[in-house]
């Protein structure tokens, strides 16, 4: 006679997958319908900020804690007396919807954790209740610090990316899901085996267009990292959100400058290195993250500095010799296409190479339109909450109807989620928003790329109106420099403040 029942065996197998899926992954609705049955209450397929409340109750999950503990209860007593022998499976269902059990339960308490946590004392207990059973052997009971660790870790991430990344349609759903993986992996239980201290190890690198939210998933896995809980002391690791990441913009920056940023100087090692001064290789802690925003306009004497932390987590300070560690993670983004820049000479191979093992790519928003056209209103709804708090909805219809009166209806938004968000506030303002690519026309009513083809233009002022191109796409004048392989001081000679030509 089998130890588990059937019922008891499918529902217990469905918890025990839902307590290691990803949480943005459509698996988890089928392991919930596998659980309930017919209780199952089928909703809506993607979770999205702009479309629910992360912190209202999702009647499945409701539904399953109702169901979870009775089912835990009645195979707690079977296991104090069996009379069958259980299955190595039947044990480990068993173990992990307990650990299921426990974090639904004490999901409410991890939304209130700064750095102390006493209810860890109730935790444990409920856990030895359920796993301290003569002759048995559970795991969890042997680890349970670290396994309110990582459910702080996953109410936090959950939260990190769910809060941050909008978008109810699938791109948006799949980015949410890789940014989870990105953190926790695809096997959240060897994740937590022997993972869940080394994933610092693992560069990442965002890619995607202009204002697609790359640095908002760089802060989502920043802000997800597992923090050590002490369970004499009853508190986490102090590590705060904002005080663990180190965005660095490298294309607003000189070479020097951000050697110094990266790496630190000491006194007297350049003009201005008046002091020493900490770079945020050293500064950031073990539980934090360096953010390289704009990678590929990295110089390639930096590149090769770069490549060196990487491989042996060591660097020097400008003007010294002594060895330092960087203890955290390294998160780095671009909106260019990396191999093209490989083959042009202009990014170390062996670089991207140590850089690509953990890759994100951000959907434009026109590929989220091409998905969902109706998350148009969702997204801009969400975006006049922030605006406008209250007047949300009552700003909505306007907005809605100014973008489809004056907008082509395929326009394609490439400024993507940024203009998106600056075209509400300007129509929220003014009743107006005007595209980039309408603002910048020659006062003679000509276009810059029409006096182009036609040869109007000078030599002179070609040379200015593409250094000016240029500059506003890099947005510094060493970065513009470097793409057209000019000094810096040319370029800032030549770029234009006005943003028409001369005629």
């Amino acid at each position: 006679m089998p130890f588990l029942t059937s019922a008891e065996s499918r529902f217990l197998t469905a918890a025990s997958s839902l307590a290691y899926c990803n949480p943005f992954l459509p698996e988890r609705f089928d392991f919930e319908r596998r659980a309930l049955g017919r209780e199952f209450q089928a909703g809506e397929p993607v979770w999205s900020v702009d479309v629910r409340d992360p912190d209202a109750p999702i009647p499945n999950v409701e539904r399953l804690q109702q169901r979870i503990d009775p089912v835990l209860e009645t195979v707690r007593q079977k296991l104090r007396k069996p009379l069958a022998a259980p299955a190595e499976n039947d044990l480990r269902v068993y173990e992990e919807s307990v650990q299921l059990f426990l974090y639904q339960r004490y999901h409410p308490q991890f939304r209130t954790v700064r750095a102390k946590a006493p209810f860890y004392l109730n935790f444990a207990a409920d856990a030895h209740r359920y796993l301290a059973i003569p002759g048995l052997t559970f795991d969890t009971l042997n680890q349970l610090p670290h396994l309110f660790a990582c459910f702080h870790q996953i109410h936090r991430a959950f939260h990190a990316v769910f809060d941050r990344i909008i978008g109810s349609s699938l791109p948006a759903a799949r980015l949410r899901a890789s940014v989870w993986q990105s953190v926790f992996t695809w096997d959240m239980r060897r994740y937590r085996r022997v993972l869940w201290n080394r994933m610092g190890d693992f560069a990442t690198l965002i890619t995607g267009p202009s204002g697609t939210g790359k640095e908002l998933v760089a802060r989502a896995i920043s802000a997800s990292r597992y923090l050590p809980f002490d369970p004499a002391r009853l508190e986490f690791a102090d590590a705060l959100e904002d005080g663990s990441f180190f965005p660095v913009n490298l294309a607003a920056l000189s070479p020097t400058l951000i050697e110094s940023e990266l790496f630190g100087h000491r006194r007297g090692a350049f003009t201005g290195a008046l002091s020493d001064r900490k770079g945020w290789l050293e500064t950031c802690p073990v539980t934090g993250s360096v953010f390289l925003d704009e990678i590929g306009e990295l110089d390639l004497s930096l590149q090769v500095k770069l490549l060196r932390v990487i491989e042996s987590r060591r660097f020097s300070a400008v003007g010294d010799t002594t060895l330092r560690v960087f203890p955290g993670k390294l998160v780095a983004a671009t909106n260019r296409a990396l191999p093209g820049e490989i083959r042009a000479g202009r990014f170390r191979e062996d670089l991207y190479y140590r850089l690509c093992a953990d890759l994100i790519r951000t959907p434009s928003l026109k590929e989220q339109l091409d998905d969902s056209p109706a998350i148009l209103d969702h997204l801009v709804l969400y975006m006049l909450r922030r605006a406008v708090g209250p007047d949300a909805e009552d700003c909505l219809n306007e907005v809605r109807d100014w973008i489809g009166g004056n907008l082509p209806a395929n326009y394609n938004w490439p400024g993507n989620y940024r203009e998106l968000e600056q075209c509400v506030r300007n129509v929220v303002i003014r009743k107006s928003y005007v595209p980039v690519a309408q603002q910048d026309t020659h006062n003679a009513g000509s276009t810059e790329e029409d006096l182009l083809r036609s040869g109007k233009l000078t030599a002179e002022e070609a040379l200015s109106w593409y250094a000016t191109l240029v500059y506003r796409q890099t947005g510094s004048y060493e970065a513009a420099a470097r793409r057209l392989g000019m000094d810096r001081r040319t370029v800032k000679a030549k770029v234009r403040t006005s943003p028409s030509i001369p005629g």
